[in-house]
């Protein structure tokens, strides 16, 4: 597997530095992006998933798709962009392969959405031969805590620390992130040389419901 074409580390200071953050990377997402978000509980990645869809213009409301597993958030016509692609939030980490994430069809719904996919490395790239990945690093947390999933079912609601000093590291893989986009308002850190992909484990799981939920 190739390594990333860039790598950028930002520091956010609050939750509406995250959001605001998400909010700009999300008005340069095409129909057909895939990204692949990382963090521990606690770490920013509803309120980024939140900044992603205000930045899309999809319907408000999002939260964690732990337990339905695939929430589908249409963009709103009266919305800033109208005609432009849903949110397709999925949770992954009681998923252990690429088979599974296959067994929910998102391949049906990647031609008119932006897919974003919390705890996917190592099992959605395979959807697409270009995507972002992005970790959220929390200053009590860090790189491994953010390699691996919790042990058990969690709502991450994001309400603890939300103005903890958090690193967020975006890296662009494939043809269309050949170069890193420009995120106005953001003031990043040096410039960091691609390293290995860090491992992710999953622990096993029992059935999940397949059908994704769509926001009303």
């Amino acid at each position: 597997m190739s390594g990333p074409a860039w790598e950028r580390s930002l520091e956010v200071h609050t939750a509406a530095q995250t959001h605001a953050l998400a909010a700009a990377l999300g008005a340069v997402l095409e129909t057909g992006d895939l990204l692949v978000l990382t963090g521990e509980l606690g770490a920013g990645k509803t309120t980024f998933t939140q900044g992603l869809g205000e930045g899309l213009g999809v319907r408000a409301g999002i939260i964690s798709p732990t337990f339905v597993l695939v929430r589908i958030h249409p963009n709103l016509p009266e919305g800033p962009r109208p005609g432009g692609p849903d949110l397709v939030h999925v949770d992954a980490y009681r998923l252990e392969s690429a088979a599974e994430i296959d067994d929910i069809d998102l391949e049906n719904t990647m031609d008119s959405a932006v897919t974003v996919v919390e705890w996917g490395r190592g099992r959605v790239e395979h959807l697409s031969d270009s995507r972002l990945e992005v970790e959220l690093h929390r200053t009590r947390g860090g790189a491994a805590a953010a390699a691996e999933p919790p042990a058990a079912p969690v709502l991450d609601f994001d309400t603890d620390d939300d103005d903890e000093l958090r690193t967020v590291v975006i890296r662009g893989f494939g043809p269309r992130w050949a170069e890193a986009p420009a995120l106005p308002g953001t003031a990043p850190l040096p410039e960091t040389t691609p390293g290995a992909e860090l491992p992710e484990t999953t622990p096993g799981a029992e059935p999940l419901p397949q059908t994704p939920e769509r926001n009303p």
